[in-house]
């Protein structure tokens, strides 16, 4: 590990970048032109302190989780994310897609949405980062890990995943979800991390394996979706979704039309998320 070369180039990145690329108000009384260290540590979920360590080229030996956040909050790159692993004396090995990095667009727009539900999520249904509404809304869908990861196989193998929305809605659910899983298979192929997922869920869930045995595929329309809310009841939503031009990872956004019930308790929800951040 590079300690010199690793905190030079935290410095130069946070630097670089200005409060309004990551949603923040720049303030009047703000001095330096780029983020403060305690800022880029929020954004990456770790002690000031820590972030300041690292800074100054006395922290302890990152983990690669910890770059992972690091790379998030500093809305790095792909290249910029593996020159920061190499710093850090990690191998960089080679990825076919990319499922675990937010692209920086989609950051920078997911930073101007911070009052709105809404959440990015790679192709094989693994939830990168949220909105406090999103949390609100759907839980912390960030904080699992291995194959549990995956919504496409949470669905399948946890029940509760399945109490978020109605019980006459679970079987078109499980077809989406499916058809989602069956496409990114046919992308990545045997051996993949999608692969995987499909041998898990063959071996848990005869109902999966019954939907994939009809090769579902999935539709270019998304039609409203109904959830069931342990605090504010149904809501019906749209969800609106802005695909990366490499397709790995799409932006989710959920809305109501204005003036209804479900209009009324998304603003509710807003003010929840607030609270329990």
């Amino acid at each position: 590990m590079d300690r010199a070369q690793l905190a030079g180039f935290l410095r130069t990145r946070r630097e670089a970048l200005q409060p309004e690329d990551v949603g923040l108000p720049r303030g009047r009384r703000r001095r330096t032109g780029g983020l403060r260290r305690e800022e880029v540590a929020a954004l990456s979920d770790m002690s000031t302190d820590y972030y300041s360590r690292l800074e100054q080229q006395r922290g302890p030996h990152p983990s690669e989780q910890l770059l992972a956040a690091l790379a998030r909050g500093l809305r790095l790159t792909l290249a910029e994310r593996d020159h920061l692993f190499q710093l850090a004396g990690y191998a960089v090995p080679h990825r076919a897609v990319r499922a675990d990095h937010v692209n920086p667009g989609m950051m920078r727009i997911l930073d101007r949405l911070q009052d709105t539900p809404a959440q990015v999520v790679n192709h094989l249904g693994e939830t990168l980062t949220q909105t406090a509404p999103a949390v609100a809304l759907l839980g912390d869908e960030t904080r699992y890990s291995g194959l549990a990861r995956s919504l496409h196989h949470r669905w399948f193998t946890d029940p509760a995943t399945r109490l978020r929305h109605p019980d006459e809605d679970h079987p078109i659910h499980s077809r989406l979800i499916a058809a989602h899983l069956h496409a990114a298979y046919a992308r990545d192929g045997r051996g993949s991390r999608a692969a995987a997922i499909v041998d898990a869920l063959l071996a848990a869930s005869p109902e999966f394996a019954e939907l994939w045995r009809e090769h579902p595929v999935q539709g270019a329309y998304c039609p409203p979706k109904r959830f069931r809310h342990p605090e504010v009841g149904d809501l019906e939503l749209h969800c609106q979704t802005l695909v990366d031009p490499d397709e790995s990872q799409m932006l989710l956004v959920f809305t109501a039309a204005p003036g209804s019930e479900s209009y009324e308790k998304l603003q509710l929800l807003s003010v929840i998320g607030d609270q329990r951040v």
